[in-house]
């Protein structure tokens, strides 16, 4: 009974996987159709002719390589520097000592439960008001430290002992110093951790970016082939390839790094 509760379990597993990945599969397969190959019925699971006229298309024509080199530009500066604030954060919480750190730290915890949509009106009210409204500062700039990432370090940061920093004090180091010699490094799992959520998170952003960014010029990724679907609605090769463009780099990104992403998911939730 054990090893044919065993067999179901796995034919389980595997099932939902084929289920899961054949959507993306098949992207992958129209991508490389002749235009309108995919339309026929029954619609084919693999290219009778593959070809890359659809990323040609995209590239050369459809200005979706301005959209690629938009989105990594804002991605990595929204990681880079949410990085640095949410870390230094994080760290002051857990370690350091000054008043009203716990209020403070309950009215970060508090915007966790508060919905993203609800912010939106007031802070792009803000954003006009201030000029940052149809340029990529008015997407970094509210990105730069989250209440998530900001809560994340402290509970992992909460685990290094207070032995260190003290030691490190007694011979004359200052507070910048510890943080960056000494709590860094050992920050090191939940820091690739934040990077990899902070990065997926910025690179699939649709709504703030189509709130702020009024430009074409500026779009990002999703929203340059939000743009470009409203003008190509029946090439769903082309919609396809622009799909597998997106998916592609942060999935990538996503399956070489998973494992320091789970760890220090982990290993952040049941520190202190």
């Amino acid at each position: 009974m054990p090893r044919m509760a065993k067999v179901i379990i796995n034919g389980l597993l595997i099932g939902g996987t084929i289920v899961a990945l054949f959507p993306l599969l098949w992207m992958l397969s129209v991508s490389f159709m002749q235009p309108s190959a995919a339309s026929a019925l029954p619609p084919p699971l693999l290219p009778a002719h593959a070809t890359f006229y659809n990323y040609e298309l995209l590239f050369l024509r459809a200005g979706v390589g301005s959209y690629l080199l938009n989105s990594l530009f804002v991605s990595t500066a929204i990681t880079v520097l949410s990085l640095a604030i949410n870390l230094m954060a994080g760290y002051a919480f857990a370690k350091l000592r000054f008043a009203g750190r716990q209020q403070l730290f309950k009215t970060v915890i508090g915007m966790l439960v508060i919905p993203a949509q609800v912010a939106m009106l007031p802070l792009f009210l803000m954003l006009k008001y201030i000029g940052l409204v149809n340029n990529y500062g008015g997407v970094i700039v509210p990105a730069m430290s989250t209440a998530f990432g900001i809560f994340l370090v402290r509970q992992y940061a909460r685990g290094i002992p207070d032995e260190l920093m003290e030691a490190a004090r007694i011979d004359g180091a200052g507070e910048f110093r510890i943080f960056v010699q000494i709590v860094l490094p050992l920050l090191k799992p939940i820091m690739v951790t934040l990077a990899i959520f902070t990065f997926l998170t910025a690179w699939n952003d649709f709504m703030w970016p189509l709130i702020v960014l009024t430009g074409q010029g500026h779009y990002t990724l999703p929203l340059g082939l939000a743009s470009l679907a409203r003008e190509h609605a029946t090439d769903t090769e082309l919609m396809m390839a622009g799909s597998v463009v997106t998916v592609l780099p942060v999935l990538v990104l996503f399956l070489a790094l998973q494992r320091y992403y789970l760890e220090g998911l982990l290993i952040g939730s049941v520190k202190g």
